[in-house]
């Protein structure tokens, strides 16, 4: 237990290095989190015969994936960075990946950011090619949180977003203070978890749309659970009613859920 307990003073989060170019482990997971998440999409689009080409899917991927990237960064800039201004009148620093002319990667992604980068890239894929959106939103809904689970394990390896103070067992020293490991606690529960309830929904799906609605009441309900355990954001803190920034944005996420769900199950001939 004490191995683990400072398991951040024996880790090193940079895995190797390439003629002087450092690979971290969190770029690692991060490219695990996508392979693992196109693995899973493509298997479900086959075993469900839901019409959508393996070609067609990388090419979706691709959209997603810059519609993710640039979300999440901008969202992180917008909403959590204390240097948003700074950002704003220097647009070209927010990719920047050096600091001191020394790689450290782009460090700062909002989730809640990447939803709408997603959603944007999404909508303009299937209205380009003329695709059916829900099927899509439903095929990511199934896969994402499969993916989502070495995305927080990346968050852990690089030390990073920190769980709030504790006296339990199993909590990891970060600066000589004890703390949650409340990435992993993410890992678990925003992607194990609802990975498995979705499969369980997806045996008994009505309509398109219905697991991508779900998995926005899932996820927001799971990262509203473990915002308890993870330390507020700096230079934010506690927004309102003793909540922080992460819970106000999955109670808006849980809400649009809801609303998503009644809205397409009142109009499932439709789709």
């Amino acid at each position: 237990m004490d191995f683990w307990q400072n398991i951040y003073a024996n880790f090193d989060v940079i895995a190797f290095d390439i003629f002087g170019l450092k690979v971290h482990w969190y770029g690692i997971m991060y490219v695990l989190a996508l392979l693992v998440a196109l693995m899973v999409a493509k298997y479900y689009a086959i075993k469900d015969n839901m019409g959508i080409s393996k070609a067609m899917l990388d090419s979706y991927f691709i959209w997603v994936e810059i519609g993710v990237i640039l979300g999440a960064r901008i969202g992180y800039i917008l909403i959590y960075d204390t240097h948003t201004l700074w950002y704003l009148i220097h647009p070209w620093q927010i990719f920047n990946p050096f600091y001191n002319g020394e790689f450290v990667g782009i460090r700062g992604m909002s989730y809640h950011g990447a939803v709408i980068g997603f959603l944007i890239a999404t909508y303009a894929f299937c209205k380009k090619n003329r695709q059916n959106l829900w099927k899509y939103l439903d095929l990511v809904a199934i896969s994402v949180p499969c993916g989502y689970i070495f995305g927080r394990i990346g968050n852990f390896l690089n030390q990073e977003l920190f769980g709030r103070v504790t006296e339990v067992s199993w909590g990891i020293y970060v600066d000589g203070i004890l703390r949650h490991p409340s990435q992993l606690y993410e890992a678990f529960l925003e992607g194990f978890v609802v990975f498995v309830i979705l499969l369980l929904i997806k045996k008994f799906r009505r309509y398109n749309g219905e697991l991508i609605a779900y998995y926005t009441i899932l996820y927001a309900l799971a990262r509203f659970v473990c915002e308890f355990f993870r330390e507020p954001d700096f230079g934010i803190g506690f927004v309102a009613f003793g909540m922080s920034m992460g819970q106000i944005l999955s109670l808006l996420m849980f809400f649009l859920g809801l609303f998503l769900s009644f809205y397409l199950r009142n109009i499932k001939k439709n789709l």
